[in-house]
């Protein structure tokens, strides 16, 4: 039998290794790619506001390389070497001459569905920033006061392509301002990670705005409606997403489900956990905390830490008095707040301050943590069971197996997200 479950633990062990020699920061995943669509609906049809990052226009129009090792330029682009390596700079002469180019480029990407047929928009104005620089964008009142300005960017030094965001006015002309469409985006840049483009959509048809939420490149429609409970749900399902995909996270909900010995002292800790994370989730998105360099990867690192503590609880003889219980149950609270301050550091990138409907927004996603969470401990704590009347012991071994690969692999994050604290400091 021990045998047997060496042997199953072995692919686990690799798979956990080979996740830990990736990208160790799973919380900003979401960060790389942040498009808005602001929806106004007018008696006429809809006023599409949408900001995007500029490669997602150009990124796939690069031509062929020719004699001197560079790439026919993208639309709106000139490149050049730096080194061995191409580098596109926005060609603001180009913007100039054909001011709706961008804009056309996103319309073309863009696709709006009302009745089963698509809608042809027509670009009314573009503007483009620097990020890091751009104005607001949270609110349809803020969309507006944007497109109506010119354009940002410094003349005098060339921006990175990559460094570019654009917002861009599509108009859609219809007899109606429709009460239900389909928005998609056909466009497919092929950018790394693309994957996990945050999609936000906030629609102002008369009454309250919803606020609804997508992730990747948005081949598969949205369906709009003035469905609250669908709007709600998209945040959700971010909620749900982002703990699951987070390794981080689930490597944590799986030490305290091992270590538990009964559904009772379960319930202590994952109850702990909970409160922690729901504070830290709303004070680190309305900016409550530190805000040097330096704190993001310390909170990696603590999480990561977290991880060695908890895999380190399972491996020990738990004690179920109601006083072991009660400790454990503030030790979580206090974790829990390291892993809240991960989820706030996505949802606020996604979100602003200033978005309408924000305490919805964050009850969702808090929600969407929570049953992901579930969902671990619902997949975990069966099987553990299913072991232990297999074979007497069994589950102690099988806890321990967990255990030490978690405990290795939150050990090498450790490091590695600490290298990042001691960078930060000293730059």
């Amino acid at each position: 039998m021990f045998n047997a479950l060496r042997k199953s633990l072995r692919p686990l062990m690799v798979a956990c290794l080979l996740l830990a020699s990736g990208s160790a920061c799973a919380h900003f995943l979401l960060n790389l790619n942040v498009r808005v669509f602001h929806v106004e609906h007018v008696k006429d049809g809809l006023n599409v506001y949408l900001r995007t990052p500029m490669p997602y226009l150009v990124a796939d129009k690069i031509g062929a390389e020719s004699d001197d090792g560079l790439p026919a330029a993208a639309p709106f682009t000139t490149n050049a070497l730096e080194g061995d390596k191409v580098v596109h700079f926005v060609d603001l002469s180009q913007v100039a001459s054909v001011p709706l180019g961008l804009g056309q480029i996103a319309e073309a990407g863009t696709r709006i569905e009302v009745d089963g047929a698509r809608v042809k928009g027509y670009v009314k104005a573009v503007v483009l920033h620097h990020v890091g620089s751009e104005p607001g964008f949270a609110t349809l009142a803020e969309a507006q006061d944007v497109i109506a300005k010119p354009t940002t960017l410094p003349k005098t030094t060339p921006a990175y392509v990559g460094d570019v965001i654009v917002d861009v006015l599509i108009v859609y002309k219809m007899e109606t301002a429709p009460s239900r469409y389909l928005i998609s985006s056909e466009l497919d840049p092929g950018l790394p990670d693309q994957r996990t483009t945050a999609n936000l959509l906030l629609d102002y048809a008369p009454g309250e705005p919803l606020i609804l939420r997508s992730r990747g490149l948005l081949a598969k429609p949205i369906e709009v409606s003035r469905s609250r409970l669908a709007a709600f749900a998209t945040f959700v399902w971010e909620g749900v997403r982002h703990i699951l995909e987070g390794i981080d996270h689930v490597l944590f909900v799986a030490c305290l489900v091992i270590g538990a010995p009964s559904l009772r002292d379960l319930l202590w800790r994952v109850t702990g956990f909970t409160v922690g994370h729901s504070v830290t989730l709303s004070l680190g998105f309305w900016g409550l905390v530190p805000s040097g360099v330096w704190f993001v990867p310390a909170v990696e690192t603590g999480i990561a830490l977290s991880i060695i503590y908890a895999a380190l609880l399972a491996m020990r003889s738990s004690s179920r008095t109601a006083e072991a219980n009660r400790n454990i149950f503030f030790v979580t609270v206090l974790i829990g707040f390291l892993h809240g301050l991960g989820f706030s550091f996505v949802l606020k990138e996604i979100l602003q301050i200033t978005s309408p409907n924000i305490w919805q927004s964050l009850l969702a996603f808090n929600v969407g943590v929570e049953i992901g969470q579930i969902a671990i401990v619902l997949l975990i704590w069966p099987l553990l069971y299913l072991v232990e009347k297999a074979s007497i012991g069994a589950q102690n071994y099988v806890r321990w197996g967990i255990a030490i690969i978690c405990c290795a692999v939150a050990a090498w994050w450790t490091f590695e997200r600490s290298m990042g604290v001691i960078t930060a400091l000293s730059s």
